[in-house]
């Protein structure tokens, strides 16, 4: 059965290279990676720092999966993957790493991107995380990696990602898109961690962070994915350019780094000239008063305020409150009992049921996506009714 591909993945997962699915030959890297070495920007010596550099992706959803998968065949030697979701039919459009059979099976999405990765270079570590970056488990989470990449679907999490890179010192690179419209900006905050190289300069100056740009979350009507739709060609192009930036910091080149807010608008051209509609804000100075990275207010990190549901971005609420270890086997038999619970199904990463209109998934760390609903009254009653309190 598939399911026991992925036994050996759990919520959070040791760090392993996976053995090839063949017993032939390995690959060497000098053919694996040849076009790149002749690359100028990378040659010989880049290509090492990357087989010793580490990058950490929040989220892997559409821009996750390309970026890890651009990190993977361009040999970034360790890659840790971090999603609290699942794979769905609707993902498959443009979630590059994932295939039928992980929808089929609601495959948790850090443990499918992980196991496809190992298809195409077994010779990469790949830390697969099945949890949700909170500011409780940040710290270990993304622990020893040299650059942050945001995959993510909401500004809560990136706010949270700007406030530990700050803190720490590192790099990390925005993303986003929706529709056709397609963002990315490089944070270089200060006392910045530089990769240890002798073409990387002395210093660099740092760049705007996102509180900078964004002081505040955005409001009103947002688009999202379900209410604007998503073109694979707009995510692919800003995770093309972040794993871009990324490769330059990575190979101690960040003085060549962007220092703008850069954004395409890839369908509608620009009615004054019929070109493509591109956009892009200076971010090379950080704003003096800037709450995060000039006074050094960390609230996010902090918690405070912090919300213990949240709304995923589609017709479902994430509860993640009840951090506890589940047993799936003993969870099961007690919703056998209950006439009313259909579709029961689980594997080593998650159980799922369905109980009317609405779909409930429960992950090996007690938190739940209950899809059906916006409303959080909702998904306590039934996480209280069918999981417990």
């Amino acid at each position: 059965m598939r399911l026991n591909e992925y036994a050996e993945v759990p919520a959070t997962a040791p760090a392993e290279k996976p053995s090839p699915a063949h017993d032939s030959s390995p690959i060497r890297d000098a053919d694996r990676y040849s076009r790149q070495i002749l690359f100028a920007g990378i040659g010989a010596a880049g290509q090492q720092q990357l087989a010793a550099a580490h990058v950490a992706i929040i989220g892997c959803g559409a821009m996750g999966a390309s970026s890890a998968s651009l990190l993977a065949r361009a040999g970034v030697g360790t890659l840790t993957l971090i999603d609290r979701d699942f794979v769905e039919p609707s993902n498959l459009q443009r979630q590059i790493l994932y295939d039928e059979s992980d929808a089929r099976e609601s495959l948790p999405k850090a443990a499918a991107a992980r196991h496809h990765i190992a298809r195409f270079n077994s010779n990469i570590t790949v830390h697969a995380h099945i949890a949700d970056l909170v500011p409780g488990n940040i710290a270990e989470l993304l622990a020893g990696a040299h650059i942050l990449l945001d995959a993510t679907d909401n500004f809560e999490t990136r706010y949270l990602i700007n406030d530990f890179a700050v803190q720490q010192g590192k790099p990390w690179i925005y993303a986003a898109a929706i529709g056709a419209y397609a963002a990315t900006m490089n944070i270089l905050p200060p006392s910045l961690q530089l990769t240890t190289t002798n073409l990387q300069p002395a210093t660099v100056s740092p760049t705007a962070c996102l509180a900078c740009i964004f002081p505040k979350p955005p409001t009103g009507n947002l688009q999202t994915c379900d209410t604007s739709g998503i073109l694979a060609t707009a995510v692919n192009l800003a995770a093309s350019i972040q794993v871009t930036e990324a490769l330059k910091f990575l190979t101690g080149q960040s003085h060549l780094m962007r220092r703008t807010l850069l954004s395409f608008e890839l369908w509608n051209p620009d009615p004054s000239n019929n070109k493509l509609d591109r956009s892009e804000i200076s971010t090379s100075t950080p704003r003096p008063d800037c709450e995060v990275c000039g006074q050094r207010h960390f609230t996010h990190l902090a918690g405070i305020h912090r919300a213990h549901i949240t709304l995923c971005g589609r017709d479902s609420v994430q509860i993640h409150e009840h951090h506890r270890p589940v047993d799936f086997a003993v969870m099961r038999a007690r919703l056998a009992a209950h006439s009313d619970v259909e579709d029961l199904r689980s594997n080593d990463l998650l159980l799922r049921f369905r109980r009317g209109p609405y779909t409930v998934t429960l992950f090996a760390d007690g938190r739940a996506i209950v899809h059906g609903t916006t409303d959080i009254t909702v998904a306590r009653s039934l996480y209280a009714r069918f999981i417990g309190a």
